[in-house]
């Protein structure tokens, strides 16, 4: 019998697996992976911001988030500085700033180790209802407007054209996204949070023939990443965020591996 925290630990993650693989799958198609990590850093600040405004870390990681897009959409209309330059600036900021308002706390609330790597095993029921409610809610907002985000992913200036609400949808993606990281810290941190969102959709194109199927192949991925990353920690006692994201990445070097690579949805893309 195992006891409840290794279950608690594995309910979670493969709750968390389920829902970064199909939005995971925007973010490869987007090629979107250094947003994600800028969002993904920036998640600490909005971590600080909850603790001293003394409201829940998932609505600071969210508005952080949607600052976040503010500036880089003004910034990137500019002109001024490359898009990949004005993310690497952020990301290293917000992380910084992070640490250093936590740090300025006389008495810390958080874990900074925690944070950073993750805490799986320490995962409640209470945790589990925020992950299922959370991550059903992000899956239910992404079915709803999955054919928009395809087609904003395929050609921005031609959705626009055919009267889909680019910006709309824009802003409801980078809404998905922070929620997920906010539930997906829990389980590796925010150092290692877009792995999990971009590994596993990266091993799943290379078999899918359409959207759909390799948002479903990423997400059974992601699962086969925790179950085995939480059995590498258990076995060897590692830690189970890191352990969780070697798996993914062996699974991903396994399927890139195997002979008569696919030319998939993806792939035709440019992604």
């Amino acid at each position: 019998m195992f006891d409840s925290f290794i279950l608690y630990a594995l309910f979670a993650g493969l709750g968390i697996a389920l829902v970064t693989g199909p939005l995971g799958s925007f973010i490869v198609w987007r090629r979107m992976a250094y947003f994600g990590d800028t969002l993904a850093h920036a998640a600490l600040l909005g971590i600080a911001f909850g603790v001293v405004l003394g409201i829940d870390h998932t609505i600071g990681i969210v508005l952080v988030g949607i600052i976040l897009a503010f500036i880089l959409g003004t910034l990137r209309g500019q002109g001024q500085l490359a898009y990949d330059t004005l993310l690497g600036i952020l990301a290293h900021f917000t992380l910084s700033a992070g640490l250093i308002v936590l740090a300025l706390m006389d008495t810390p609330q958080v874990t900074l180790t925690g944070l950073l790597f993750g805490d799986i095993l320490a995962t409640t029921i209470t945790d589990l209802y925020w992950i299922y409610i959370g991550g059903g809610g992000v899956l239910l907002m992404l079915i709803l407007l999955w054919r928009p985000l395809l087609a904003v992913t395929v050609n921005e200036e031609l959705a626009q054209v055919e009267g889909t609400p680019v910006a709309a949808v824009r802003i409801a993606f980078i809404l998905m996204l922070s929620l997920v990281i906010a539930l997906a810290m829990k389980v590796v941190g925010v150092l290692l949070t877009t792995a999990l969102l971009i590994i596993p959709a990266a091993a799943a194109r290379h078999f899918a023939h359409t959207p759909e199927q390799m948002a479903l192949y990423a997400a059974i991925i992601g699962c086969l990443s925790v179950a085995g990353g939480l059995g590498v920690s258990l076995q060897w006692d590692t830690p189970v965020g890191p352990s969780t994201v070697c798996i993914a990445t062996a699974l991903f070097a396994i399927a890139y591996a195997l002979p008569g690579h696919l030319k998939t949805w993806a792939s035709s893309k440019g992604a």
